[in-house]
């Protein structure tokens, strides 16, 4: 476990494998390395992963009594590849990560060698409603004690005792609330994107997963069947395979936008 201060905070992270670095953002109450341990064996012989903890999540420590945004989220990841020192790097983002990662790829297209939204679209809805359900800490604590534990375990020792409670009503809140992407700000994302969901998932329809792929510059769609939000672990398979062709056949871009980086500074 390694610690780095950057926006403010001192921010938690993972890391593993080596080769050109990929920050892989986690979802909602789940650390990076949870989230993506199913992915990690394809992903570490070609990459240097790194995934950090949100704040309010795991290590990073911050009261979500003072806020919880989205855009603050955007800000956080920014710095922190900042403070790593990296200019150009692959992006991959899981659910509220996939969010965070869909975001500063708006902001910053020209840094980004790729881009994996996993489980996430832009739309508010149905998200917002179904996330406002599911994140409803009363229905984990009954329907879902082993969820429960899990946050209890990762968050609790740093962000104090419940505050796995907090943090999913903030999460919830700002995913009510949380300001839209524009199609023109979809569109100026030019990095080769691949858009995974499962044709299950009752926050990700297909049909917007879809218009996803299209609506940005160099889309691509992975639609895993038989999976439902967590198509990571469910169908890892798939999307481990997946992954690999899409890295595979857009590595000479993604060596041409780091080559770019190289000679014109940011």
């Amino acid at each position: 476990m390694a610690t780095i201060r950057a926006n403010g905070l001192e921010i938690g992270y993972d890391e593993a494998g080596t080769g050109p670095t990929l920050l892989l953002l986690h979802g909602a109450a789940t650390p990076g390395a949870r989230t993506y341990d199913a992915l990690l064996p394809r992903l570490t012989p070609s990459f240097r992963v790194v995934m950090p903890d949100a704040r309010g999540h795991g290590r990073t420590r911050w009261n979500v009594a003072d806020g919880f945004e989205a855009g603050w989220l955007v800000d956080d990841a920014l710095a922190f590849v900042d403070a790593l020192g990296v200019t150009g790097f692959h992006l991959g983002g899981y659910s509220m990560g996939g969010m965070t990662a869909l975001e500063l790829a708006t902001r910053i297209p020209t840094r980004l060698l790729s881009l994996v939204l996993i489980s996430i679209v832009p739309d508010r809805q149905p998200r917002a409603s179904v996330a406002a359900r599911l994140l409803d800490p009363d229905r984990v604590a009954r329907d879902e004690p082993a969820w429960m534990g899990d946050m209890v375990r990762t968050h609790d020792p740093v962000q104090g005792e419940g505050a796995w409670r907090d943090l999913l009503r903030a999460i919830a809140d700002d995913v009510m609330t949380q300001p839209l992407l524009t199609a023109a700000d979809l569109h100026g994302i030019d990095a080769p994107t691949l858009v995974v969901c499962g044709d299950r998932d009752p926050l990700v329809p297909v049909v917007q997963a879809h218009a996803l792929s299209r609506a940005v510059h160099d889309g691509r769609l992975l639609v895993a069947p038989g999976a439902g939000h967590d198509v990571v672990h469910q169908r890892a398979d798939v999307v481990g395979a997946g992954l690999a062709a899409f890295y595979r056949s857009t590595m000479p871009v993604a060596n041409d936008r780091a080559g770019a980086l190289t000679e014109v500074p940011r």
